[in-house]
């Protein structure tokens, strides 16, 4: 897979919308809030709807035969369970009908410096994947640049196809710098996405501008529907900061 150059001067809904991760993963959300979410996804024609794992045969059901991925997360929020206990999750992922799986590193032991602990736990999950897209989470709020571009590195060695920012639970998420750092650190058949902090079409366009191709967000309604209105005027913004 390479990477898809994306120009936001011509950006179409169309594509806009599959750079879109319609997220569902947060813990109070009941069974007709993710139905819902469902709609939203369908509705829009986003490229995934990433659901807790637990719903993730209930999104199969709904989104069968639409063009609408099936997507979940692997050892989220903290990325603190056994590597064989992510295995055990990426399978029964995959089992259950989700064709790309978001996975949280072992942060703490990126920190520690294991890289190699990191690089062979993605490298268990993308083979316990079975084909499915893997996108692999650093969380960045909690890494210096040293340990980013390591971890970014290690994504690319064990073969998955996507870093990401964050889950959403850090203190920051799509910062630009960030984005700008994964896009020139790994090569063009890695994908990067950006997620936390992300509600407003400029912000959306400008983690696109930095490198994203795909976006985790909530408010898949809110920007599409304003790229609808007004496709020409972005105002600059600073996407670190919460919106």
């Amino acid at each position: 897979m390479s990477t898809t150059t994306l120009d936001i001067k011509t950006i179409t809904k169309k594509q806009l919308a599959k750079t879109i991760d319609h997220s569902l993963l947060q813990p109070q959300l009941t069974d007709e809030d993710v139905a819902k979410g469902f709609e939203i996804a369908l509705k829009y024609d986003v490229a995934s709807v990433c659901v807790k794992p637990y719903h993730v045969a209930f999104a199969k059901s709904v989104l069968a035969g639409s063009d609408v991925a099936v997507s979940t997360v692997i050892g989220f929020p903290h990325g603190s369970t056994t590597t064989a206990t992510k295995v055990f999750e990426a399978q029964e992922a995959v089992a259950n009908g989700a064709v790309e799986l978001d996975m949280v590193i072992n942060i703490g032991k990126l920190r520690s410096g294991e890289v190699a602990y990191v690089r062979d736990e993605i490298a268990k999950i993308v083979a316990a994947g079975t084909g499915a897209l893997i996108k692999v989470i650093l969380e960045n709020a909690y890494l210096d640049h040293d340990q980013k571009v390591a971890g970014y590195l290690a994504v690319e060695s064990a073969g998955a196809q996507f870093v990401k920012t964050s889950t959403g639970f850090a203190p920051t998420g799509a910062v630009l710098e960030d984005l700008r750092l994964m896009r020139a650190t790994v090569g063009p058949g890695v994908q990067v996405k950006a997620a936390h902090g992300i509600r407003t079409l400029e912000a959306l366009l400008e983690v696109i501008d930095a490198g994203a191709t795909r976006v985790g967000a909530t408010a898949t309604a809110t920007m599409l529907d304003a790229f609808e209105a007004n496709k020409t005027t972005v105002s600059p913004m600073n996407v670190g900061s919460e919106y």
